[in-house]
């Protein structure tokens, strides 16, 4: 193909001969610096020579398994726009049913206390924060280099009523009680064969798998978080499709009650929460 003469319909015509066809329109619409809409009110135009080199580079890269938004530096998530990098994992939709879970249990202006613990990009705080500005959000997370992409993405997204603290899951909140926990914590089982595959290689091993059985950061959280929770205190995790039963065994046994398990829009297990005695 002669570069100079390629047409955003013939690019995107070869890109997804190679990935999906998504993708191929998020990357050439970065790449232009224009909404997707733009790449069909535009088809016949010709971009220039240093767009189609870097958007041949993107496609290189998608191509391998490098995920989209590592690509193009962002994600979109709830309302929210986050910068994303290889520090944190890239937020995903199914994670929105723990900020909708935790939002139904969150008066919309009670001065609750809430955490996120393992918030990486600081998605899940950033949305609950923002949904309820009147409670204050405090965040962790193990890795100095996510919680600086967090603060950036509260910056970002002018959210001000949250503090970031760093610090293995429950270690850094302090003594004050909480009124709901939140957590998407690693839940993959160490060697599972899907974290060589795809997207998973190329995000931080230690926010994707704990333990052999996948649960040891669910149980650390469990067994801990009782404790930092008000009587009364939601704690809601995100977990595997397959771990529902074994992750509401774990909140029996840290004396949780009215423990429930959500489905996700595919009727899979997905959230698991409880209230503190």
């Amino acid at each position: 193909m002669q570069a100079a003469k390629t047409s955003v319909s013939e690019l995107l015509a070869h890109a997804r001969t190679r990935i999906d066809a998504a993708d191929a329109e998020i990357l050439l619409a970065h790449v232009l610096d224009k909404p997707r809409s733009w790449l069909f009110a535009h088809a016949d135009d010709l971009p220039e020579p240093s767009a189609l080199g870097l958007f041949a580079e993107l496609l290189e890269r998608r191509a391998t398994g490098e995920p989209v938004a590592y690509l193009t530096g962002s994600r979109g998530f709830w309302t929210l726009d986050l910068a994303v990098t290889s520090a944190t994992l890239v937020p995903r939709p199914e994670t929105e049913l723990l900020v909708e879970q935790a939002l139904l249990r969150i008066p919309p202006d009670a001065p609750w206390r809430l955490a996120d613990l393992g918030t990486g990009c600081g998605g899940i705080a950033l949305a609950l924060a923002k949904e309820r500005p009147g409670a204050t959000m405090v965040a962790t997370d193990l890795s100095d280099e996510a919680l600086d992409v967090a603060r950036g993405n509260a910056q970002r997204n002018g959210v001000g009523n949250i503090e970031f603290r760093q610090g293995s899951w429950l270690e850094p909140l302090g003594e004050d009680p909480y009124d709901l926990i939140a957590s998407n914590p690693p839940y993959v089982a160490d060697g599972d064969p899907h974290l060589g595959e795809g997207d998973l290689r190329f995000e931080p091993a230690l926010a994707l798998s704990c333990g052999s059985d996948g649960l040891n950061a669910l149980r650390a959280i469990a067994d801990g978080a009782s404790a930092r929770l008000r009587k009364g205190g939601w704690l809601l995790f995100e977990h595997g499709v397959a771990q529902g039963a074994a992750v509401r065994a774990l909140l029996v046994g840290a004396g949780f009650v009215d423990i429930q398990t959500v489905q996700d829009l595919e009727d899979r297990d997905r959230v698991t929460l409880g209230r503190a005695r």
